[in-house]
């Protein structure tokens, strides 16, 4: 199941172009190149066709994977190792160290691309949950995407879980907030910072695949966008994307609210 560390697979992926390597200026370089310290370089896979059905959602979209050189580069070896101590069964190592993000390109992205970067959501994207606009936002994003003229991509970046912490912190941060903290008050309460999210990967993507165009970015967080420009993505400029707001988040929302989200409580209260 792990056929893209199989080096005979990963030469026949490059020589069709479906196996790439970015720098950290977005740029194409030999994906093929050693590893240098301190150089941050992404591998991109694709693109690979994906039929997506999401509340709201049909469409078809071009799905990309991608993951920093150097993560793939210890798994690679750690494959080697697992190879030689003999057994496929022991191949579910692998799965824990690397991070894969993903670029969702929705129709032909024109000059001025709608763009969401999401971070990931298990209890949100994937169960459903009520307790966080995670999902609907997702949704909504590829929704608004298919529908606008310029097209775009959402960005999904893995290793996001409860704004960096992780699910199992996230875990406790539910119950926390059970108690009556907040959602920021809950990370501080586990020594955690407000929001220890990652954006430089989403920031060479953007770079490769959206270029020097400008870009519309879905998103309430001003941290988001002032991330991306310090980055040298100056061309952004923010759309609101408020949606999915329930009982069930609203003191959520309320204190993303407080902590600089653009979102005011006619946005929270309508829900």
């Amino acid at each position: 199941m792990f056929t893209y560390l199989n080096p005979s697979v990963r030469e026949r992926l490059i020589a069709d172009g479906k196996l790439i390597r970015v720098n950290s200026h977005g740029e194409r370089i030999d994906v093929a190149s050693p590893e240098y310290p301190g150089e941050l370089a992404i591998n991109i896979m694709g693109p690979i066709p994906l039929p997506l059905n999401l509340p709201g959602v049909d469409m078809m979209i071009q799905w990309y994977a991608a993951v920093r050189s150097t993560e793939l580069h210890d798994v690679e070896q750690l494959a080697s190792e697992l190879r030689a101590r003999g057994g496929q069964h022991l191949f579910a190592h692998l799965v824990s160290p690397l991070a894969v993000n993903s670029v969702l390109v929705v129709g032909e992205p024109g000059e001025n691309p709608l763009v969401r970067v999401h971070s990931n959501c298990l209890t949100g994207d994937v169960f459903g949950s009520k307790r966080c606009d995670c999902g609907p936002q997702l949704a909504d994003a590829l929704a608004r995407i298919q529908q606008d003229a310029q097209g775009g991509y959402v960005v999904y970046m893995a290793g996001h879980e409860g704004r960096g912490i992780g699910l199992w912190a996230k875990a406790a941060t539910y119950l926390l907030q059970d108690a009556g903290e907040n959602t920021y008050q809950a990370n501080r309460s586990l020594g955690l910072p407000d929001d220890c999210r990652d954006f430089s990967d989403a920031g060479i993507l953007l770079k490769h695949f959206v270029g020097a165009k400008p870009f519309r970015l879905l998103t309430n967080n001003p941290k988001k966008v002032n991330d991306l420009v310090e980055m040298g993505l100056t061309e952004v400029v923010a759309e609101r994307h408020v949606t999915g707001v329930s009982d069930w988040n609203k003191r959520y929302l309320h204190a993303k609210q407080d902590w600089g989200h653009h979102l005011v409580d006619e946005d929270i209260d309508r829900g």
